[in-house]
């Protein structure tokens, strides 16, 4: 059973384990591969508004997102989010699940939308994921990111409304 909670300052050393390997691929998140934990841990845990982690039933940490508003002031009704699952704990529906509970946070927090500003077009799962979950690629940003096997690729900027415009 997977439990998905607020994160603690107790937490870090197991997000760190999560999140290192992926920030090192360096192959869908544009920190720098070589980013120091200390920077990522601040990047992570204090800038965004909120940071939660995926549980397995022992208490292992399986993986982690962040929320936070997309922009300030009058963009601030739209929601951001980052995340990232452990490579041992990869097509056990975590994302899914951290996606889903991100979706329910961000109305709770009052946001109306969501909206990813860096989606890599080569992490195709991550795309086919967010499809189904019922974003929609709203624009692409040609060669924005520098993959270090394929080059410079495609980044897409992915939305979803959460609720209903209102006037």
């Amino acid at each position: 059973m997977l439990h998905i909670r607020a994160a603690t300052d107790a937490d870090w050393p197991a997000i760190w384990s999560v999140l290192e390997p992926t920030f090192r691929r360096a192959d869908t998140y544009t920190y720098p591969p070589d980013v120091p934990e200390e920077q990522a841990r601040h990047s992570w845990t204090k800038v965004p508004t909120a940071t939660f982690v995926a549980c397995d039933d022992e208490g292992k940490v399986l993986g982690t997102y962040v929320i936070r508003p997309n922009q300030p002031g009058q963009g601030s009704h739209v929601s951001n989010c980052g995340y990232v699952v452990s490579d041992a704990a990869r097509g056990m529906g975590v994302a899914s699940a951290l996606c889903e509970h991100s979706q329910q946070e961000a109305l709770r927090m009052g946001f109306r939308a969501m909206q990813f500003n860096f989606v890599v077009s080569t992490n195709e799962g991550a795309v086919r994921l967010w499809r189904k979950m019922g974003f929609a690629i709203v624009g692409t940003l040609p060669g924005a990111f520098r993959h270090p096997k394929h080059g410079y690729v495609d980044a897409y900027v992915m939305f979803k409304q959460l609720q209903q415009q209102q006037q």
